[in-house]
């Protein structure tokens, strides 16, 4: 299963529920254990190229340190790809080609 090639939909959907796997650790701490490593790779399954892999260390280490895991950082991921980050500009020549 290709995660990259998910839609942007799919992967904020996914990115929702990978969120609320990561809540669960404040019922049970050692779930962490598991989870940091598993998120981490994950988010680096989902976005790839560099960003991917610097979220990945990031998801880690929040995962992995104890009361940081209220931060949503699958969905702050989608945020930052799909809405933030700067999209190269069209030129003149692709839209003339399309």
């Amino acid at each position: 299963m290709q995660l990259e090639n998910f839609s942007k939909n799919k992967k904020l959907f996914l990115g929702l529920v990978l969120d609320a796997l990561g809540y669960l650790s404040f019922i049970f701490p050692l779930i962490d254990i598991v989870w940091a490593p598993l998120s981490g790779y994950l988010m680096t399954k989902l976005y790839k190229g560099k960003p991917g892999k610097i979220a990945g260390i990031i998801t880690f280490i929040e995962e992995a340190l104890p009361f940081v895991d209220v931060i949503p950082t699958f969905t702050l991921m989608w945020l930052y790809t799909y809405v933030f980050a700067k999209k190269p500009k069209e030129t003149i020549l692709e839209v003339e080609a399309e």
